[in-house]
């Protein structure tokens, strides 16, 4: 059933600017992605994984509307997907409080006036649910460790209650303690709040720690997509095979 659904992809197309062009003879543009078709359960978590450069991100920024340069269908049965960015340092504006950062979503609202009060109450239910103290929103993110930061990220995504959550790559520039803690820290957040999310990681052993589906990028098409247990047990494409010997995962 449709509303089932909370993201259709249908023969997706995606273009950027070509600041190129003698590389890419004099065109303006470049296509980025080919052809990229598929679905998303609401409340499932969807991974797409791949190498560097694959189209990975490109797809997640045409999702959330930072490019609209793409030709194809693309439904949402939610408005306001948010996501959380790669690198936490540079995330932030590091001349604001963690408060003035968190309260800012809600500050730029178009769809609801908040008040101060308001402002407040929503900053302390999310500073819970990413599990840091109160007096954080006193400091400045250059006061905070890279997974602190990184929790704060995920804060702000979560403000105004989005229902389809992206990570690009939320965990590859922390240590692997630290990342493991945001990677339970995500999957309690799923839990907790049912929220959609798409995982992008190039680490298949993260990826299948997270997800319920998998979908494999190779050079900005869509190469394998499946549950994501019987992709890593029974994987079709010789790619995806290589990925995951590549990964020391065994078939």
């Amino acid at each position: 059933m449709e509303e089932t659904k909370v993201l259709k992809v249908s023969h997706l197309d995606v273009f950027y600017k070509n600041r190129k062009r003698k590389l890419f003879s004099g065109k303006k543009k470049v296509q980025a992605l080919f052809d990229v078709s598929f679905d998303m359960d609401e409340g499932e978590v969807l991974a797409i994984a791949g190498e560097s450069g694959c189209g990975k991100s490109t797809l997640a920024r045409a999702i959330v509307g930072i490019n609209k340069d793409y030709e194809g269908a693309m439904w949402q049965k939610y408005e306001g997907p948010q996501m959380v960015f790669q690198d936490p340092y540079n995330s932030l504006n590091p001349s604001k409080k963690i408060g003035w950062l968190l309260e800012e979503p809600l500050r730029v609202d178009k769809k609801k006036k908040w008040t101060p009060e308001e402002r407040k109450k929503r900053v302390e239910e999310i500073m819970a649910q990413i599990e840091l103290p109160i007096e954080m929103l006193d400091r400045y993110p250059s006061q905070l460790s890279g997974g602190q930061r990184q929790r704060v990220c995920i804060g702000i995504a979560l403000m105004r209650n989005p229902k389809l959550l992206i990570a690009d790559e939320p965990v590859s520039a922390l240590d692997v303690t630290i990342a493991s803690q945001i990677m339970e820290l995500l999957s309690r957040i799923h839990k907790n709040l049912g929220i959609s999310i798409i995982f992008i990681s190039h680490d298949l052993r993260v990826v299948y720690q997270i997800s319920d589906h998998v979908m494999i990028m190779k050079n900005g098409r869509v190469v394998e997509y499946g549950k994501t247990k019987e992709v890593y047990k029974n994987p079709k494409q010789e790619y995806t095979k290589q990925l995951l010997r590549a990964a020391g995962i065994k078939e």
